[in-house]
Parts: structure tokens; sequence; C-alpha cells
């Protein structure tokens, strides 16, 4: 089960108690599951039953319980608690992250893809000042991954944005460059300075997120050199990288509906931090041969390449196999 599987496993949960009669409140439009904060169990949480429970005229811990009974014989779903004031916690039986792993390499680069907003038409302005007119195109792009229907349009609403510096130049820069340092500050903050953004160094966020793509492609070539392909046959420990491969199609959507390309290019430094972080595990080393694990870290390294070159994608950025 994934993260959005769940997330619509636990709406068709209080759909079921509002049909039932067990909840009378209006079901919501989504579901929102997350990583468990401090105090939290299990794989997955969320907080639906809080913001329900006023509407409900019920405790939270009232609103949990009830979810919870039809929830926990749900597929996929091995246990589900309740903590603190009434926070669901999901425990996900142990292919959770196989089933992740390969939806990610079904999908490609369209991972995190939906049709979440297809009931939504979003109409922006024109814009000719450089920044305003490309995180409008982004957005754009962001919007119509997400199924909406979205263009320019002279009745649109206006991308609120901070100008980029008079000198600034898009075209000096190079386009990849251009864009991150006008798409990766968020839109009330200054863009980011240009030259420090084309130094092949770690300390360049957007050199990091390009080469952890690329090492992805370099140890899918290796691992042929070596006679084994990716599958994931067995959970590996991977430190945050699941979850943050599970957090990708959230992070889409809720790009899209704030009109925020900063989160896209948040998230996917915090994916290229993990993998650059894993990559060393991925390989055998020396007369070891290759195993179970290390055909399964192998798949979850295409996998995140496939969120990074996807995510970058959306940003108008290129995701070269070498760098």
């Amino acid at each position: 089960m994934t993260p959005a599987d769940l997330s619509l496993t636990v709406l068709h949960a209080v759909r079921r108690a509002v049909d039932e009669g067990a909840l009378r409140v209006d079901v919501p439009a989504r579901v929102k599951v997350e990583r468990p904060r401090g105090g939290g169990v299990g794989d997955y949480a969320s907080s639906v039953a809080l913001g329900l429970a006023r509407p409900a005229g019920r405790s939270a811990l009232d609103v949990a319980a009830i979810l919870k009974e039809r929830l926990r014989e749900c597929p996929g779903i091995r246990a589900v608690d309740i903590t603190g004031p009434g926070f669901l916690n999901f425990s996900l039986d142990g292919d959770s992250d196989g089933r992740l792993v390969r939806e990610v390499l079904d999908a490609g680069g369209r991972y995190g893809y939906s049709d979440a907003l297809s009931a939504t038409r979003v109409r922006l302005l024109p814009a000719t000042e450089v920044r305003a007119a490309l995180v409008t195109e982004t957005v754009l792009r962001l919007l119509r991954a997400q199924g909406a229907d979205a263009a320019v349009g002279p009745e649109g609403e206006r991308m609120a944005v901070l100008a980029a510096p008079a000198d600034f130049s898009l075209q000096a820069l190079g386009d990849d460059a251009g864009r991150w340092a006008l798409l990766r500050p968020a839109a009330h903050d200054h863009v980011l300075a240009g030259p420090p953004l084309l130094v092949q160094h770690e300390r360049n966020p957007l050199f990091r997120v390009r080469y952890a793509h690329a090492r992805a492609r370099r140890l899918l070539r290796n691992a042929e050199q070596l006679g084994f392909s990716a599958a994931y046959e067995e959970r590996v420990d991977a430190g945050p990288l699941v979850a943050l491969l599970g957090d990708h199609p959230a992070v889409l959507l809720s790009a899209a509906r704030l009109r925020a390309p900063d989160r896209v290019a948040r998230h996917l430094e915090a994916v290229a931090d993990a993998l650059l972080a894993f990559q060393h595990t991925v390989l055998p080393l020396g007369d070891e041969k290759p195993s179970a694990a290390h055909r399964s870290r192998l798949a979850l390294a295409e996998a995140a390449g496939a969120v990074l070159a996807g995510g970058l994608s959306l940003l108008g950025i290129s995701a070269p196999d070498q760098i």
C-alpha cells in the first residue's frame, strides 16, 4: 500500500462511517497521511479525526475509534493505533516498500501525477517579468500534472512573486541554473545568486540533485556489468529515502494547489541527499556476490532517480545521465 493508496483507504473509511450514520460530517475532498511525528508509531499517521471532531460534535478520540473500526481489516494495513489527542497511526504489511518502489518504476517520470484536480479550472494572467513568467509556466505544468484544466487567460489570477533583479540574465546562467535560481526560492524570497549554481560542488544544491540522478543511472550501468539488475525482493534499510519517495505525490499536489514550485525543488534536494547517502550500499564490494539485497537496493536507487528526473522535468530542468 502506497501513501496515496492509504489516503484513499482512509477517505473511504470516513465515507463509510458517514453512510452508516456513525458520523455526521461532510466528507472531505482528501485525507492527508504523513510519516508519524514525535509520539507516533507505525509507518504513517493522519490527523483526519482531529479535523472532523468539531463538525461531528464528537471528541477526536471518538472519531478516531470510529474510523479505526473501519480500517483495521483493510488489505495492506497490519495495525491501526490511536495516539495523542486522536491521531490515527498505520502499520503497513511487510511488502509496502516493495509496492511503492514498483509503483514508482512503473510510472517512471510521471510518478506523482494524478487526477486529484480534474474538477479544477485555473486561469493565470500572462506575465512579462522573467521570474513571474517562469513561475506561471511552471505552475501551469504542475496543475496539469494533477489533472487541472489550467491555462493562461485574460481574467486569471496573478502570480505574486518578488521580481528578479534588473541585471538578472537567464541566458547568461543557462536554462537549468537560471530556472533553479528563480524557482527554488519561495515566491516572496529573493532569487538565488547565479554564479554558485554553475559550480560542480556538493555545496551547490542544483548540482547535488542532478548528480544524484546521474549516480542512479551509473549504478544501473555498473550493476549490468556485474551481471545483475534491479528487482525489489526484500526490505532494505534505506534511511529516509523510501519515505521521501512515498511523499512525492503529496508534494506535487501541494505544489500545484499552493502555486509553489519551490516545494518541488526542496523535496528534490531531500531525495538527492538521501540517495547520495544510500548509494554506497547498492553494489557488491570486493568478492561479494550480488544478492537479493543488492537487487532491492538497486531498484530503490532506480526509483529515486526516476523521482529526481520527473521532478526536474516539471521544473523545466534537464536530468543528465552523466555529469
